[in-house]
């Protein structure tokens, strides 16, 4: 049997795996000193922006919302500075990152400090953020132009000595009912910045999986066309169905059964939960371009219980989809 590692890879590239991937966004790892003083997502990143998850009743850290960064986007050059990063023993910091790395899982990486997008809202907040888009998109797309000339100026050095098995983009730009901004927006700042960033690993014979959460359907064809094998965390609020029929294998949908149908306020059983893995692999599953999302760990038992049943009727139906 294919190791988990080669069966994601193999789906990646467009073939049919052995049998159902699991994918994993934690396989996503880059170098530690990237997160500047931050520890468990608290702190401030390595431009300044401070995190923190209070107030967060799942403790995921966010910027703060009363102090930021920029506030004026015509002033980022006096603001927004990058690290330098030349003091780096490269080979001694990928040593230390890696030593624990599981040579079973595949690891997917990059250099990008953070989303484009999303670093942009975490210096400026949303409402200054999105103005500028509006107002000043021509300083928005030099910065984007910044971050990414400082991403890729340290990407040789990393792919030498962290040695993806693919490479990653995050970039939040969208809730769950709708994209943060409109297409055209998007493919006029941000798009370009996804673009010129991948281009770099895809001329080097690189595989890759761009993150997103949310309603994120319209830029598909652009995501697509950039380059990206992949895309998770392909959630229900998206007709994943259509999006498997346009695209088949050229673009794997990592999606699971999202925990919010079987939180433990919910009403629901274990045959209805068992029920909707098999509707999600029956759907999406055949030919390929899929790999599953499993049921993480909660603190809660009735939440930890149900995610156990989602995570076992996935192995008894994993290998039942590819001769």
């Amino acid at each position: 049997m294919l190791s988990v590692k080669e069966n994601f890879l193999r789906t990646l590239r467009g073939e049919e795996p052995e049998y159902i991937p699991r994918y994993s966004i934690f396989w996503g790892m880059g170098p530690k000193f990237l997160q500047g003083n931050r520890v468990n997502g608290v702190g401030k990143d390595l431009f300044g922006v401070e995190w923190t998850d209070e107030g967060s009743s799942i403790k995921a850290a966010l910027p703060r919302n009363d102090v930021f960064l920029l506030d004026d986007i015509r002033r980022w050059r006096d603001v927004i500075k990058y690290p330098d990063f030349s003091h780096i023993d490269w080979e001694a910091a990928a040593k230390e990152d890696l030593k624990d790395a599981d040579p079973e899982l595949p690891r997917g990486g990059g250099t990008s400090i953070f989303g484009f997008f999303q670093q942009l809202m975490a210096f400026m907040g949303f409402t200054e953020g999105l103005m500028a888009c509006i107002e000043e998109p021509e300083e928005v797309k030099a910065l984007m132009d910044f971050l990414c000339d400082g991403a890729l100026g340290i990407a040789d050095d990393f792919l030498k000595y962290y040695k993806p098995d693919y490479i990653m983009l995050g970039d939040d730009i969208a809730h769950e009912r709708n994209p943060f901004v409109s297409l055209e927006v998007f493919q006029d700042i941000f798009a370009p910045a996804w673009r010129r960033y991948l281009k770099f690993f895809k001329d080097r014979g690189y595989l890759a999986v761009h993150h997103n959460c949310g309603h994120f359907e319209a830029f598909l064809d652009d995501v697509v066309d950039m380059g990206f094998n992949g895309w998770d965390p392909a959630q229900s609020s998206n007709d994943l169905v259509a999006i498997k029929k346009k695209f088949g294998n050229d673009l794997v949908i990592c999606a699971g059964v999202e925990s919010r149908s079987f939180l433990p306020h919910i009403d629901v059983t274990e045959e209805e939960i068992r029920g909707k893995v098999k509707k999600l692999l029956d759907d999406l599953a055949p030919g390929g371009g899929f790999a599953f999302l499993g049921g993480g760990p909660s603190e809660d038992p009735v939440a930890q219980q149900r995610s156990d049943w989602v995570n076992d009727e996935f192995e008894k139906l994993k290998g039942t989809y590819y001769k």
